[in-house]
């Protein structure tokens, strides 16, 4: 077996391959069922089926795997080389600190929250011989399979876990600026996520829910389809906002234009900011896009502060086959009867014509809370 490192052109970065010859024999794992290549592909088959049974109930793109992958970028986005260039400990980005410091870390304000899906990981994690880091990313990726419409995500193993917490202030929160939100990015990733794939980034929360920007309301999805991954939620954000699913007037959240769902200051701010505004509308009718910018954006996130050369890529031959869903063309519509209208942001190109949704007014139900699988 010999490695070697293959140079690839991507958007984002240089990323990490592994390539095997092609005559290399393929092992049989312990459990006499799955085979692999790389030996440490093995353990990661228990692991997936593990979560599927046990947190994700059968293979669900409920709230557990909407928190999973929320987890990831919140763990993963708190490193700093700015504060390391001022002798400061910046985080060490994707290791795991936010479960291994939960106390500490659960408790900083964009972290809220997020407590609950750190318990329901633990039993899991306990059974599997991986670091929290690696645990982290791969359950996120084994959740979104299980949305429709989501891209297969790249499995690494080989990260290092934390030795100390990061510090508070390095996850951006809904009521920041379009330019913090930037900036704190640019930092994170050394400039590898600019204002264009910041948007890509944003993806994600086409399968999210807040639970806490408006307690009296939680599990208010961002947009009408919180189970399946596709583009309403860039369709919906660009659409003038009527109402609040709750209260109103909470820190982060301004007028929605779908009953029911809940939209966030920063996504509409970056929906309308003249550098993002025409790759923001690229995505409404474009789910093959999606699903290769996340996917992209994903994989540079999930090793934020990690040495590549100690990771080992588990995607190119190693398929650990846990995407439940290939390429779907799922439906693009402007929500029925909505009271508001679309608020044209890009310049260069009009709005893609699409179809009304047909039916009563569209309404959105709240996201089932996380719950442990029975």
């Amino acid at each position: 077996m010999t490695f070697r490192y293959i140079s690839t052109i991507a958007p984002i970065t240089t990323i990490l391959t592994v390539a095997y010859g092609a005559l290399t024999r393929r092992i049989i794992c312990l459990d006499g069922t799955n085979g692999a290549i790389n030996a440490e592909c093995c353990q990661l088959f228990a692991l997936r089926d593990d979560l599927q049974a046990n947190l994700f109930h059968g293979g669900l793109c409920t709230a557990e795997a909407h928190e999973s992958l929320r987890l990831t970028f919140n763990d993963a986005i708190a490193i700093s080389p700015a504060l390391e260039a001022q002798g400061e400990f910046g985080g060490g980005g994707a290791d795991g600190s936010i479960a291994l410091f939960a106390d500490i870390e659960t408790s900083y304000h964009p972290n809220i929250g997020l407590d609950e899906i750190i318990q329901l990981q633990q039993p899991i994690l306990a059974r599997h011989n991986v670091s929290v880091a690696d645990f982290i990313q791969f359950a996120a990726a084994v959740g979104l399979s299980n949305c429709p419409g989501a891209p297969q995500l790249t499995a690494f193993v080989g990260r290092a876990d934390a030795t100390q917490p990061a510090p508070d202030g390095l996850v951006p929160e809904p009521f920041h600026t379009s330019d913090q939100i930037f900036s704190r990015l640019s930092d994170a990733s050394n400039g590898a996520f600019g204002v264009i794939q910041t948007v890509w980034l944003l993806a994600a929360h086409t399968v999210a829910a807040a639970n806490d920007v408006d307690p009296t309301v939680p599990g208010s999805p961002l947009d009408s389809t919180p189970s399946l991954f596709d583009t309403q939620f860039f369709i919906e954000t660009l659409i003038r906002g009527t109402s609040f699913p709750g209260t109103g007037g909470n820190q982060g959240e301004v007028l929605s234009a779908v009953k029911g769902t809940l939209r966030l200051q920063s996504d509409q701010s970056i929906a309308r900011d003249s550098r993002t505004a025409c790759e923001w509308q690229s995505f409404v009718n474009n789910q093959a896009k999606a699903q290769t910018a996340f996917k992209s954006v994903f994989q540079t996130l999930s090793t934020l502060g990690q040495n590549l050369g100690h990771l080992v890529n588990l995607g190119k031959r190693d398929n650990v086959n846990f995407h439940r869903y290939r390429f779907r063309h799922l439906r693009r519509v402007l929500p029925t009867s909505l009271p508001g209208s679309v608020q044209q942001a890009c310049a260069q190109s009009p709005f893609p014509s699409l179809p009304t949704d047909p039916g009563p007014p569209t309404t959105v139900a709240p996201v089932e809370a996380a719950r442990p699988a029975s």
